[in-house]
């Protein structure tokens, strides 16, 4: 209990020594790995097998049960395929259909590249106020004042710099690997439209 409590006054402790812009990015550190975590989760293709071997495999009864959104799109497709003959009327369904899919594979994409940009403009933002107070030091000579004079502005300022960097240098790396991956399931699924749309018969494919 006193373990916790000691980290707790450090860390309320770090975050003062960053000034009042530190707890914004606090909070964006939360709503950025919030977002990449339920990607993470969501982009899971559930298998390393390619669209036609998946239709394949559920024509014949091999695999039955979806695994993630690549084996949920084959099983609805061919659910469509069965109910639909035109291939033309059919394309129109697969694409309302798999379009729910392509909608959770970018979900919070936006809001991860939002916070990378916007984690480093607060920390900047934090070390010009933290520049102002250093220069005011120097200006009023208050150099070694309770606030903190310029070690207290200079420390602000790097604080602050620090997090945005924390917050936005691993949401950037993971960001565009998640996106890479979701564009890569994204052609799967234009890859299952096709195969169903061709006018190859499913069984021989």
């Amino acid at each position: 209990m006193d373990t916790l409590i000691t980290f707790f006054h450090q860390f309320i402790a770090y975050m003062n020594s960053g000034g009042f812009v530190m707890w914004p990015l606090f909070i964006l550190v939360f709503v950025l790995w919030y977002g990449l975590g339920y990607r993470y989760h969501t982009i899971q293709r559930g298998t390393k097998k390619s669209p036609r071997v998946l239709i394949r495999k559920f024509v014949s009864g091999k695999r039955e049960n979806p695994k993630a959104i690549v084996d949920s799109a084959v099983v609805d497709g061919l659910q469509l395929k069965e109910e639909i003959q035109d291939r033309k009327l059919l394309r129109n369904f697969l694409d309302d259909k798999f379009f729910e899919y392509k909608t959770t594979l970018n979900q919070y994409s936006k809001l991860v590249k939002t916070v990378v940009i916007v984690a480093p403009l607060i920390g900047l933002l934090g070390t010009v106020i933290g520049m102002i107070e250093t220069f005011d030091s120097l200006a009023s000579m208050s150099l070694f004042s309770q606030s903190g004079g310029i070690a207290g502005g200079i420390s602000q300022a790097l604080f602050t710099t620090q997090l945005g960097l924390v917050v936005a240098v691993p949401g950037l790396v993971i960001g565009r690997l998640l996106d890479k991956k979701a564009s890569q399931m994204e052609l799967d699924l234009e890859q299952i439209k096709d195969i169903l749309c061709s006018e190859e018969n499913l069984d021989e494919i």
